[in-house]
């Protein structure tokens, strides 16, 4: 368990590692998809174009949004471009950065699928076969336009009883699915030509930009991911702060219309700072600060539209009144006081 939990802390805490695990899932998901799809050439002059296209790049269409969608990035990148500047000002370069990550991803499940479908040939033949010049295979000098067009229609579906042990049929059909590997094989060396020109030839040029651009988009990443558990930790500790004081206004309620009966005979009922609370030190003190919707609302409205500098040696003061990143310094009689007024 101890091996698990650590892999998934590892996995948590580092958001790259995770869009690489999706990003391979589905292209995982891909190859399982083409592989047991079955493909049906509508064998009809109209549609075999409409048919075969329409199979090599509408799944990849969707896989690139699905790629999209399961990037959490994808949305910081328009929520970075889309926020106000506040205090913070926004470098175009970041944002650039984080959508080419994005992009790189997402582009990999269809790419996996068009160079599939081209290195199978299928979806060629379908789309292309209708489009050959006959004037490049004797076996249509005997034909008509029209027999040469419905003939061509008919290659991919070879169980066909118009092009069944048809030599002409083979030969079409050997033709374009060559055509459709050539080039399958020569995308695939050119992106791995690419890969490997960037990989080899970034280390050759300045790197400081890069690695400022790779850092704060890390840090925007993490940033947005702290501020929602931070969230959800004040929610968890603002819940249970309104749950004991309605218990104890309703305890003082009962016992003021003479409702309460005896609690085990003249004990005195607890009262509202003897009851238990989540406060175990001064490091919850910035959240305990913030106890009413107006100030909650506040503080989240002051974090869309203003977030704050990223100078750790600024004053407090100028980040906004609505949003500070450091726990506030209270003397002891008024943090007792703030934990008696729940």
């Amino acid at each position: 368990m101890d091996k698990f939990r650590m892999l998934f802390q590892h996995f948590q805490s580092s958001s790259e590692s995770v869009m690489n695990g999706i990003c391979l899932l589905l292209a995982a998901v891909t190859v399982k998809l083409y592989s047991s799809f079955d493909f049906n050439c509508p064998c009809l002059v109209r549609y075999n174009a409409l048919y075969g296209l329409g199979l090599l790049l509408t799944p990849p269409v969707a896989l690139f949004l699905c790629g999209l969608l399961a990037n959490r990035q994808s949305v910081l990148v328009v929520e970075e471009w889309h926020r106000p500047a506040g205090r913070r000002r926004k470098d175009p370069g970041i944002i650039r950065y984080m959508c080419s990550s994005v992009l790189q991803r997402a582009l990999a499940a269809p790419l996996v699928w068009i160079l599939l479908a081209l290195l199978d040939g299928k979806c060629f033949v379908c789309a292309f076969s209708s489009s050959v010049d006959p004037e490049k295979f004797l076996d249509f000098a005997n034909m008509t336009p029209s027999q040469v067009q419905l003939f061509l229609a008919k290659v991919p579906c070879k169980e066909d009883e118009l092009v069944r042990d048809s030599p002409a049929r083979k030969a079409v059909s050997r033709y374009l699915r060559c055509l459709s590997q050539a080039i399958g094989w020569s995308i695939t060396l050119l992106l791995i030509v690419v890969a490997f020109l960037a990989r080899c030839l970034r280390p050759c040029f300045d790197q400081t930009v890069f690695l400022q651009r790779r850092y704060w988009s890390n840090y925007v990443d993490l940033e947005q991911k702290l501020f929602d558990e931070t969230c959800c930790e004040h929610a968890r500790d603002f819940a249970h702060r309104c749950v004991l004081h309605f218990f104890a206004s309703m305890q003082n309620e009962m016992r003021a219309r003479g409702l309460q009966r005896d609690m085990g005979r003249g004990a005195e009922p607890p009262e509202l700072n003897e009851l238990p609370s989540l406060d175990t030190g001064s490091g919850k003190a910035h959240l305990r600060a913030v106890s009413s919707r107006e100030q909650v609302d506040h503080l989240l409205s002051t974090w869309y539209s203003s977030k704050p500098p990223l100078d750790l040696t600024a004053s407090p003061g100028l980040w906004g009144g609505g949003l500070n990143h450091r726990a506030p310094t209270l003397d002891p009689s008024t943090r007792l006081s703030q934990q008696n007024d729940v």
